[in-house]
């Protein structure tokens, strides 16, 4: 048992990736998992390999870029657990590979929404319960292309350059009531999100990366799972690279 053993952990974007690795990481030590995903099916997925690995969780159909579906997740989990302790922001969307000039004013704002102001209400929705308890951690998901800017993917990029602004601001103003606010930056994770990317602009992504591989969902969880414990009770308001030495900045 850890220290998060009787926590509650959200994990939005829990179907598969990512979500999926960091809901079943926390389960395995204890904690209680709000594992949340627009696809019921998927939730289904995640929440058998939880209980499979003997861990405790409740699925939750939620489309972050709906407040009152978000808020009614933070609800449930208080209903179910009586605390919110972990909340980390997996959900998220790659979008087309377009140029700009290309790219609709629909699919601009529908990966906004769900990258950016998605994140944003939950962060909101959670902030009230962790500050009743002067406790509680935040985990944003980025990424690198938040950072550097990836051509043909601009929506996704200024949306994940908004998650890390957020992130540092939010950190910030939350400080004095005892919450931390971190993100993580991967680079190419191992997930079905990368097989959406056209095979020559994979490789050359690759290509850019030191380790030359793409990083594994669960390497991504064990820096999640360490920036919510309080092994990391000094770090806020920080991104955090998780990208095999491609960025050092």
């Amino acid at each position: 048992m850890t220290e998060f053993s009787g926590k509650t952990v959200i994990v939005t974007g829990a179907g598969k990736g990512i979500g999926r690795a960091a809901a079943m990481r926390f389960a395995a030590e204890g904690a209680n998992i709000l594992a949340a995903d627009l696809d019921a099916g998927l939730l289904d997925e995640t929440l058998g390999l939880i209980k499979k690995q003997g861990g405790k969780g409740i699925a939750n159909q939620v489309d972050v870029t709906r407040w009152t579906e978000v808020q009614g997740m933070v609800d449930r989990a208080l209903h179910e657990f009586g605390r919110v302790d972990v909340l980390v922001t997996s959900a998220g969307i790659l979008g087309s590979n377009i140029t700009v000039q290309d790219l609709s004013l629909e699919e601009w704002d529908r990966i906004h929404a769900v990258n950016l102001t998605g994140v944003f209400y939950c962060c909101k929705a959670v902030i009230p319960p962790m500050a009743r308890q002067h406790a509680g951690a935040i985990v944003n998901m980025a990424s690198i292309a938040g950072k550097e800017g990836n051509p043909m993917m601009a929506a996704y990029s200024s949306s994940k350059a908004g998650v890390i602004a957020l992130t540092k601001a939010l950190g910030k103003e939350l400080a004095p009531l005892g919450l931390r606010v971190n993100c993580i930056a991967p680079s190419m994770i191992d997930t079905d999100m990368i097989k959406t990317v056209p095979d020559a602009q994979r490789e050359m992504l690759k290509t850019r990366v030191p380790l030359g591989r793409f990083g594994r969902v669960e390497e991504v969880a064990a820096l999640i799972r360490f920036l919510a414990s309080s092994e990391a009770s000094y770090l806020t308001a920080q991104c955090w690279d998780c990208s095999g030495g491609r960025a050092v900045y």
